[in-house]
């Protein structure tokens, strides 16, 4: 359904996934990957994002390399220059309302890894009015910006522990920030990404349906 594209970030040329319409004024969503990469995954996620109706871009942040273990997705995540990734994800966000014009708004969604991108995007960018977190968390961020954050968590999670999650969502309630937070019975991380042993089709898709509804709002 979308077609990857190239933009320019200080010299660096980055590959960015595109779907959707693209129509001015439309809303769009910017999708930051998982510490495995931009996989095929992240390619589906956001084509099913197009298919509802938004215009969706997701950056790669890890120069095309793909991990499909966790040593390997380990050493991409410990391996990534955070700063070039800031870049790397204001340029899509700003390329993305470029494309849909002056009055459109945008999201960032971001699973693991990309969460804190989906939190830390709309401090840095007006335009970027809701954030929406699968099975991540950031304590950067958490009062410099006031949109909703809807976030999804597993049930049973070693990298984000119930008492992590429940600190988080006190921190942004503290701060005045709208925040929604779902827990999956049953699921682990990784729920809602279908090529992992840990995906749960029925959790997946009820967060699914549960973003979309907030999107669109």
């Amino acid at each position: 359904m979308g077609k990857f594209e190239t933009i320019d970030t200080d010299g660096k040329t980055v590959r960015l996934y595109a779907a959707g319409d693209f129509a001015t004024g439309s809303r769009g969503v910017g999708v930051f990957h998982p510490w495995w990469g931009l996989n095929d995954d992240v390619i589906a996620y956001c084509d099913r994002l197009a298919g509802a109706g938004f215009s969706v871009v997701a950056p790669d942040m890890f120069d095309g390399q793909v991990a499909t273990t966790i040593e390997g997705a380990e050493a991409l995540a410990k391996g990534a220059d955070e700063e070039q990734i800031n870049v790397i994800a204001l340029s899509a966000a700003d390329r993305l309302a470029e494309r849909l014009g002056p009055s459109a708004t945008l999201a960032a969604v971001g699973f693991s890894f990309g969460a804190h991108w989906a939190m830390w995007t709309p401090t840095q960018r007006d335009s970027v009015v809701a954030s929406v977190l699968y099975y991540g968390t950031t304590g950067d961020g958490l009062t410099e910006a006031s949109v909703p954050v809807l976030g999804h968590f597993a049930e049973e999670d070693p990298y984000e522990t119930a008492e992590w999650v429940a600190e988080f969502e006190a921190t942004l309630k503290s701060a005045g920030r709208d925040v929604m937070i779902h827990r999956y019975p049953g699921t682990g991380h990784w729920f809602a990404e279908p090529s992992k042993d840990a995906y749960v089709a029925e959790a997946s898709d009820l967060a699914f349906n549960r973003t979309v509804e907030f999107l669109r709002q």
